[in-house]
């Protein structure tokens, strides 16, 4: 430890025998699903999405780089520190106390730490048909990221390095909400309810960000004559504004469906066991299976002599129809794996296989079925992929370690934030670091309310 450093509550600062120089404040480890992650200049930013840390983790590669906004994080010390112990050997570290109290926050400190958020929000929102969880609409969620990315550009020094500080592409990705949310701020103007202050200034952002990234067209020119003159541009000279009758008039979701059992994949037989499977999100692209821990189901048939095993799972809205099969890995007593390949089929992923059981299972035959992307999977198993230079991963079925503990919370968090967000004032029911809605939340909580398909 450092001359002078004192065992604090503050932020500890190491240099890692990496190389780099790491921040570290009280954080609970766990899955990619639980962390909001920003890519900055010259380091990563890791919040804790289940935790209250008014500051991020930070692991600095480029101490140089990154001290454009350090001392606007964490305080002039903490920028210090980290420019000292850039020249010092490894295994060095020094307790630095925050700007006022552990539990500060500055400004920009904030703002990095909704964008993160909100950038894990357009990633891991457990938007679930069966746990009835709507689907935040990600134009919407777009268009308020393009506005933080604007706010937090102190963050950044390349978009090209840095994918999460480009809000010119952020715009251009998501215009198609643009208009709507011009519409939704008139409105709310006019009946003086609604999140006026936050639509005015996520509007005022991104039109500030089209201007400094040169993003034009009809959209931008439309908002612009809007904050001009407190009325939509209508290209005919004609101000009218036709107030919505809801939030879901203008933010249509596409792509909802109603769930439909699949017919059985093996005619006849006789069905000797089913069972729910494990939904592990770290082993398949976010967006490819619906996030709730019912949504993968399990049937073994004897069919002749043989036994066949059929695996279906619930298909995300945004799932891809064609071109990319899922997989099933089933084990039977805790044996060697068997993989089912899943294909979609309308609203589900569906397949079966072969299976190596006996002719009659036993009733308390422990049967283990997870649904997986090959290649993606964080945790191969050998025995399915040999040449995977890795420990075999947790499996489907392990007590504690498949992260559902930490999917209901998720889930916990996501039902708690559409709940606060569907009150009058909001904001002040969040914990920090996130203190207030996303636009996109405020919608989906009153679609939901509104009973709207999503």
């Amino acid at each position: 430890m450092m001359p002078g450093a004192g065992g604090g509550t503050g932020v500890r600062v190491t240099r890692a025998a990496d190389g780099t120089v790491q921040i570290a404040v009280p954080a609970a480890p766990g899955p990619a699903f639980v962390r909001a992650v920003l890519d900055v200049a010259g380091a990563v930013l890791t919040w804790p999405v289940l935790g209250t840390a008014a500051l991020p983790a930070a692991e600095v590669h480029d101490p140089g780089r990154a001290q454009q906004w350090l001392w606007a994080v964490y305080g002039e010390r903490t920028a210090a520190a980290v420019h000292a112990l850039a020249a010092v050997p490894p295994g060095v570290s020094v307790d630095v106390a925050p700007p006022e109290s552990p539990e500060s926050e500055t400004a920009l400190a904030g703002y990095a730490a909704r964008l993160a958020l909100g950038h894990w929000a357009a990633r891991w929102w457990p938007a679930s048909y069966t746990d009835g969880i709507p689907a935040l609409e990600p134009d919407l969620l777009g268009m308020e990221l393009a506005a933080l990315t604007h706010r937090c550009q102190q963050l950044f020094d390349d978009p090209e390095d840095q994918p999460d500080g480009d809000p010119a592409e952020l715009l251009e990705t998501h215009q198609a909400a643009l208009d709507s949310l011009v519409r939704w701020w008139q409105a709310a103007r006019e009946s003086a309810s609604g999140p006026v202050r936050q639509l005015d200034g996520v509007l005022r952002l991104i039109d500030d960000a089209a201007d400094c990234a040169g993003v034009a067209g009809d959209a931008v020119r439309r908002l612009r004559s809007a904050l001009e003159t407190g009325a939509p541009y209508d290209p005919r000279g004609s101000h009218e504004l036709r107030t919505p009758l809801g939030l879901g008039s203008l933010f249509a979701r596409s792509g909802g469906y109603a769930l439909a059992a699949g017919e059985r994949l093996v005619p006849g037989g006789r069905v000797i066991a089913r069972g729910s499977g494990t939904n592990d999100w770290r082993r398949y692209p976010p967006g490819f299976v619906d996030p709730s821990e019912s949504a993968v189901s399990w049937t073994v048939s004897a069919v002749g002599a043989g036994r066949v095993i059929e695996v279906e799972a619930v298909a995300d809205v945004a799932a891809p129809v064609g071109g990319v099969r899922l997989a099933a890995e089933v084990r039977v007593e805790g044996g060697p794996p068997t993989l089912v390949s899943l294909a979609r089929r309308g609203d589900v992923w569906a397949g079966r296989a072969d299976l190596d059981v006996p002719a009659s299972l036993p009733p308390r035959t422990r049967v283990e079925v997870g649904v997986l992307l090959p290649g993606f999977d964080p945790d191969p198993d050998p025995e399915l992929d040999p040449e995977a230079d890795t420990e075999p991963g947790p499996g489907p079925g392990t007590d504690g370690a498949d992260g559902r503990a930490d999917r209901d919370a998720v889930r916990a968090l996501a039902r708690h934030r559409l709940a606060a967000a569907a009150l009058p004032e909001p904001q002040g029911t969040y914990p920090q670091p996130f203190p207030a809605p996303f636009l996109a939340e405020i919608v989906a909580a009153a679609t939901a309310d509104a009973g709207e398909d999503f």
